[in-house]
């Protein structure tokens, strides 16, 4: 079976936790997108790890982890990952990079923190990780393909790129030499020397995987409305969480993926600039941050706050229909044993007209929540096995919003471990 599990919302859903469990049954997963700019949190019998970079089957010793070319590389936070799973007691993983993966520079992460600076208040909420430069430069085809550390074209490719990059720094942001050729020659030679080991022809590996039976997972990184086609554009990531990369990143064919996994929280969250419908605020958005995650509702990577809001079925519907969604994981009910009654957004009021389909972007500034109110139930659900033990009021709102948003929620997160999931007609077959 070849799975991707996604997210179908703004991100934050819990991918990671998901991945790392239907990873007990896996051959291989692959992280097919996106940098270091989010992060996966995951708890286990080792304690909680979060992960940028490495795909999250890595603390199971029998998987090959692979990172795919539509990665944005990282190599400083990828080798810190693999320092930090050492130190964590993790035993070293199996770890296969596409020698088509693209390096993601320290040139990257400074134009990314100079736009940010000159964008002020109009920025798009960037964690300032050098990723819009990274994927603008990949489809300028001025970025390094690992494979190009071998190259004897590499040193007048770098040479090119530092005269256009110094070039633009000190005419855009003022800012004079800021790129050292001579540092970046060395910096890369290194990084051919380090990134040896993992390296592999990637499409025919995934193929003869693909032939030969083996089950695989495809991990995303954010969600459906951060994609950059389809998402809430221009508050977006550079590249495309949804499932149909999958294939391109990994050169398998789109066909070959049978099931997609989306993954949705039982309340709203978000980080960065953009529009939120419903979004939360003072004493009610706190109290809900707080009750949420393992630590609160806070960037993996940032540390910001996430904005908050009730669960919104017009945005995870739409989401879950751009995946081609077949499965629903849905994660953090446990959260929400605190309430007598929840709120749950099925619809937008835009200029005095409800619509259950989820706008083009300009709209949504002007999108009022339309809520249904669903009983709570009060009580700690955390320890709970089986769907039929669950309370009645949170199988209701569990049937909710499964019936909303038109596919089967199959997986239900009660609680932040590994063994709080209830399986609900989920297979991996």
């Amino acid at each position: 079976m070849i799975t991707a599990i996604t997210g179908g919302s703004f991100g934050d859903e819990g991918k990671g936790k998901i991945t790392d469990l239907l990873a007990e049954k896996a051959d291989i997963v692959v992280r097919f997108q996106g940098g270091a700019n989010a992060g996966h949190t995951i708890i286990n019998d080792l304690g909680k790890f979060v992960l940028h970079l490495l795909p999250s089957g890595v603390f199971h010793k029998d998987v090959v982890n692979v990172i795919a070319s539509g990665v944005a590389f990282n190599a400083d936070v990828f080798f810190s990952e693999l320092e930090a799973l050492e130190k964590g007691g993790v035993p070293t993983p199996q770890i296969k990079i596409s020698t088509r993966t693209q390096i993601l520079l320290p040139i990257h992460k400074l134009q990314d923190q100079l736009e940010e600076k000159r964008l002020g208040k109009n920025s798009f909420g960037s964690t300032q990780s050098g990723i819009a430069p990274f994927y603008s430069d990949k489809y300028a085809k001025k970025n390094i393909q690992i494979c190009e550390l071998y190259s004897d074209a590499l040193e007048d490719k770098v040479s090119r790129l530092v005269a256009d990059k110094n070039a633009l720094f000190e005419a855009f942001y003022g800012v004079k030499d800021a790129v050292d050729k001579d540092e970046l020659m060395a910096y890369l030679k290194d990084l051919g020397v380090r990134l040896k080991p993992y390296l592999c022809d990637l499409p025919y590996y995934m193929n003869d995987a693909v032939k030969a039976g083996k089950n695989i997972l495809f991990e995303g990184q954010l969600g459906s409305l951060r994609d950059v086609d389809n998402g809430i554009y221009p508050f977006v990531t550079s590249s495309s969480p949804l499932a149909g990369f999958a294939s391109v990143s990994a050169g398998i064919p789109p066909y070959a993926i049978k099931k997609i996994v989306s993954v949705v929280k039982s309340y709203s969250t978000c980080v960065g600039a953009g529009p939120f419908v419903g979004e939360l605020f003072g004493e009610q958005a706190e109290d809900l941050r707080n009750r949420g995650g393992d630590n609160g509702e806070y960037g993996a990577t940032t540390g910001r706050p996430r904005r908050m809001a009730w669960f919104d079925c017009v945005a995870a519907r739409y989401g879950c229909m751009v995946q081609g969604t077949t499965d629903v994981a849905l994660t953090m009910l446990d959260v929400y044993s605190y309430l007598d009654r929840i709120p749950v957004i099925v619809g937008y009021d835009i200029d005095g007209k409800i619509t259950d389909r989820f706008p083009e972007t300009y709209l949504l500034d002007r999108a009022k929540p339309v809520y249904e109110y669903l009983d709570g139930w009060k009580t700690d659900i955390s320890d709970v096995k089986e769907y039929d033990d669950l309370p009645d009021a949170a199988k209701a709102y569990v049937e909710f919003i499964e019936k909303q948003l038109g596919v089967p929620v199959t997986l239900v997160s009660n609680g932040p471990k590994r063994s709080h999931i209830i399986y609900r007609g989920f297979s991996a077959d």
